[in-house]
């Protein structure tokens, strides 16, 4: 039997809180909810969310500090929703370890699609059959058990940075463009944001490089996008 997934939904906003909590119960979730970071940590210690949404502006504690202390006890995926339109704020969020945002007003129908692509992401565990590994120099990425490893040390990936980086280990040498890497992480069912792109690629450059500023894997072709340098073995 397919298990529920429980989604958190934070925000200061009562209405706004009511109304997410409404729709996506009747997508065939369950949903708590918080009105700030401090209680939304409460809650989140207690009903162990698969996926977070996470208002920026909060009271008691905002949704930047509450990714911060939410990394160094919970791994649920995050999509931020923020009435910020500066780039430089999206980014941040994206680099404190978020997977995704929203940025208001949105419609519900896209939060869906987008809460679907993340869980989907987060939750690519086949059951049953052996390890299929993929390396390239000192890392080792299992896909089944979504683990990677640079030599003998683990490495701690959000869903969208480990599906990124099976990728490029899958394909090595080919060049992928922006808009390549956003559609495998998303999906059609909305437009992205390249910019995305790049702050996951640096962010998992910081977690796999030895020198994160001259990549030794991932390697930026410069008006296209990404490609990986190393031959991977596929075991």
């Amino acid at each position: 039997m397919k298990m529920t997934k429980t989604i958190l939904v934070v925000d200061d906003m009562e209405s706004l809180r009511t109304m997410v909590k409404s729709y996506l119960s009747q997508e065939g979730f369950r949903v708590v909810t918080a009105a700030h970071g401090r209680e939304a940590l409460f809650v989140a210690r207690n009903e162990r969310p698969d996926l977070i949404i996470l208002d920026l502006m909060m009271p008691e504690l905002g949704g930047y500090d509450f990714i911060s202390a939410y990394a160094r006890e919970g791994d649920a995926p995050i999509i931020i929703l923020t009435a910020k339109v500066e780039e430089s704020d999206k980014v941040l969020g994206l680099e404190l370890g978020a997977d995704d945002y929203l940025t208001k007003p949105f419609s519900m129908r896209e939060l869906t699609a987008r809460v679907r692509a993340v869980l989907r992401r987060a939750d690519r565990t086949p059951g049953g059959a052996p390890s299929a590994l993929l390396r390239a120099g000192d890392l080792t990425l299992d896909r089944d058990r979504r683990e990677v490893m640079v030599g003998s040390s683990a490495v701690e990936l959000t869903p969208s940075e480990f599906d990124l980086l099976a990728t490029f280990l899958s394909a090595p040498g080919r060049v992928f463009s922006r808009l390549e890497l956003l559609d495998k992480l998303q999906g059609d069912a909305y437009e992205g944001y390249e910019r995305t792109i790049d702050v996951h690629i640096r962010n998992l450059r910081t977690k796999i490089e030895p020198d994160p500023r001259n990549p030794r894997y991932i390697v930026t072709v410069y008006g296209i996008g990404y490609r990986l340098l190393a031959e991977p073995v596929t075991a």
